[in-house]
C-alpha cells in the first residue's frame, strides 16, 4: 500500500511537471533525462527606458548573493594560481572559452585545464546563483573522462538542483553507483524523476509491480517515446521479448539508456560512445579485453592513474596476439626484464615495448611508470636514446636533461628545452624555429596583454591552450603566442613539459 501511494504521488507531480522531452538538451548532448527542469515563470517585461546610468558593457549580480562558481577542489595555495583568476572576465564568455577546449590535448596542457576547471576561485562579478561556470567545469571534466573529478566537484557543490543531480545521477550509473543516484533522488523532494529514471530506479530497488504500474500509466499519457517504451518493457521483462530481433541503436546513448541496454542482454560497445562511458568498462562484470581497451582510451587522455593500466596490462598472460594483445605481451616481457634487473635483458626488449607505447599514444603514461627507473639504468644504443626520450616525457625531466650529454644536435635542443635555456642550441626543424622565442626575450601578444590587464587569467591560460593546439593544426605562430604567455605568468613547468611533448609527441589532429 505504502508503494501505491508513493507511486501516485509520483504520477501527481509528473502530470503537473512539463514533459521532460520539451527540456533542452544540455551542453553534453548526452546526459540522461533523469529529472524533470521545474518550469520557469515568464518575466515581466519592463518598458525601456529613455536614459541609461550604467555603460553598456557594466555586469551586474546580486550583492552579497552567494555563487556555486566559486567552488572548487584545489585552493590557490595548491594551484599557485591567484583566488581572482576570472577577473573582471563574463560568465558566459568564460564558459564559452572552456567548451571550446580540445580534450584530445597534449598532457601538459590538458593539465593545465584541469587545473583550471577544478581551481576554488571568486567567481566573476556577473556571477549569479545559476551556476553557469560551475555548470561548464563539471561538463568539461564529463568531457575529459574525468569522472571521479565531476562526481567530487559535484559533491562540494551539492546535487539538489536538477542540473546538477543530472550529471551526478550519469556518473554514479558509468561507475556502478547507480543505487546511490536513485536513493538521492527518493530523499530529496525538489528533484522530480523522468519516467525512465522513476522505473529505472523502482526496477532496481526490487519494486517491480510499481515500476510496471509507472510504465503503463507512462503508455496510457504519452510520455514516453516508442523507443523508451520498447526498452523499458524489455528492461522489465526480458523474457516476454526472447526470440524478438536485437532493438535498434537510439540515435542518442545515454548513460541511463545504455545501462538498460546491457541489463537486457544487449550491451552497446563503448568505443564509439563519449569517452566517459568507457569507464563503464572498467567495472569487473567487463571483460578483460574490454577492460583494457577502455583503460588505454582513458589513460591516453589522463583521466586515469597510470597505474590503472600497469594493473591491467599484467593481470594475466594474454591468450591471442595482434593488436591489444602484441601490446600487452610486450608490456609484460618489459616488466619481466626489469625484475631481473639486467640492462641487457631490458636493452632487448625496449625498442619493441616503446613501439607498441607509441602505435596507441600512451607514452607519457608509459614515462610515468617506468622513466625513473629506466634513467637509473646503464643502457647503450637505441635503447639508450629511447630511455632518453621517457626521461624527458616523465615528471624527472630536467635531471633527465642535466645528466645527459647530448650525441647530436636535436638532442641538445631537448636539453635546452628541459633546462629552460635555449642558447646555444639549434633547432631541428619549423616547429623547434616557433618555440624558440618563447624562451627568449618575447613578451605576450596584445591579446594577452589586454586580458592580464583585466586580471582574466583564466582567460588568457585558456586562451594559450587554443593557440599551442592550433600548433598541432600548422599554426605555429600560435605555439610561440601559447608558450610566451605560460612563461610569463610563471607556468614555466608547464612550458618546458608543452615544449617536450610538442617536439616528442605525434600529434597532427
Amino acid at each position: 500500500m505504502a508503494t501505491d501511494r508513493a507511486t501516485f504521488a509520483f504520477l501527481t507531480v509528473m502530470l503537473a511537471a512539463p514533459v521532460a522531452a520539451q527540456e533542452p538538451l544540455s551542453a553534453i548532448d548526452w546526459l540522461s533525462q533523469s529529472v524533470a527542469t521545474p518550469a520557469v515563470l515568464p518575466s515581466v517585461v519592463e518598458p525601456p527606458a529613455t536614459t541609461s546610468v550604467l555603460p553598456e558593457e557594466v555586469a551586474v549580480t546580486v550583492l552579497g548573493g552567494p555563487s556555486v562558481d566559486a567552488v572548487g577542489l584545489l585552493s590557490p595555495q595548491v594551484t599557485g594560481l591567484p583566488a581572482a583568476l576570472w577577473g573582471l572576465g563574463r560568465s558566459t564568455e568564460i564558459a564559452s572559452m572552456i567548451g571550446k577546449e580540445r580534450v584530445e590535448s597534449l598532457p601538459a596542457l590538458r593539465d593545465l585545464l584541469l587545473t583550471l576547471l577544478l581551481a576554488e576561485a571568486t567567481p566573476p562579478s556577473d556571477s549569479g546563483t545559476g551556476g553557469v561556470l560551475l555548470i561548464a567545469r563539471i561538463d568539461k571534466l564529463l568531457d575529459m573522462g574525468a569522472l571521479d573529478q565531476a562526481n567530487a566537484l559535484l559533491n562540494v557543490a551539492g546535487k539538489d538542483e536538477p542540473d546538477l543531480f543530472r550529471r551526478s545521477f550519469d556518473v554514479g550509473l558509468l561507475t556502478g553507483a547507480e543505487d546511490r543516484g536513485c536513493r538521492a533522488m527518493v530523499d530529496a523532494p525538489g528533484l522530480a524523476p523522468t519516467f525512465p529514471a522513476r522505473i529505472f530506479c523502482l526496477a532496481r530497488s526490487g519494486d517491480w509491480n510499481a515500476a510496471a504500474l509507472t510504465l503503463r500509466t507512462a503508455q496510457v499519457l504519452g510520455y514516453v517515446t516508442a523507443e523508451e517504451d520498447a526498452l523499458l518493457s524489455r528492461f522489465l521483462d526480458p523474457d516476454l521479448f526472447e526470440g524478438e530481433p536485437p532493438l535498434p541503436v537510439p540515435a542518442r546513448v545515454t548513460p541511463l539508456t545504455w545501462r538498460m541496454f546491457e541489463a537486457i542482454g544487449e550491451p552497446l560497445p563503448t568505443s564509439t560512445l563519449p569517452l566517459a562511458f568507457a569507464h563503464a568498462e572498467l567495472r569487473p562484470t567487463a571483460g578483460w579485453k574490454a577492460q583494457i581497451d577502455a583503460a588505454e582510451r582513458l589513460a591516453r587522455a589522463g583521466a586515469i592513474p597510470a597505474n590503472v593500466l600497469l594493473g591491467l596490462y599484467t593481470e594475466r598472460k594474454p591468450a591471442a596476439s595482434g593488436g591489444v594483445w602484441d601490446r600487452v605481451a610486450a608490456f609484460q616481457k618489459l616488466e619481466d626484464a626489469l625484475n631481473t634487473g639486467d640492462p641487457a635483458t631490458i636493452a632487448a626488449v625496449l625498442p619493441e615495448t616503446w613501439a607498441r607505447m607509441a602505435e596507441a599514444e600512451l607514452e607519457v603514461p608509459f614515462a610515468e611508470l617506468y622513466g625513473e627507473s629506466l634513467r637509473s639504468l646503464s643502457l647503450t644504443g637505441e635503447a639508450d636514446r629511447i630511455a632518453f626520450l621517457i626521461g624527458l616525457l616523465s615528471e624527472d625531466y630536467e635531471s633527465t636533461a642535466l645528466s645527459r650529454q647530448p650525441l647530436d644536435a636535436r638532442e641538445g635542443f631537448l636539453i635546452g628545452l628541459a633546462r629552460g635555456d635555449l642558447t646555444g642550441t639549434t633547432p631541428p626543424d619549423s616547429l623547434a624555429r616557433a618555440i624558440v622565442p618563447a624562451f627568449g626575450t618575447q613578451q605576450p601578444a596584445h591579446e594577452f596583454t589586454d586580458l592580464l590587464d583585466q586580471n582574466r587569467l583564466g582567460e588568457a591560460l585558456l586562451l594559450a591552450v587554443e593557440q599551442i593546439e592550433s600548433g598541432l593544426q600548422g599554426d605555429l605562430a600560435g605555439v610561440t603566442k601559447g608558450l610566451v604567455l605560460l612563461r610569463h605568468v610563471g607556468l614555466e613547468t608547464t612550458a618546458r613539459r608543452t615544449a617536450l611533448e610538442l617536439m616528442l609527441l605525434e600529434r597532427r589532429g
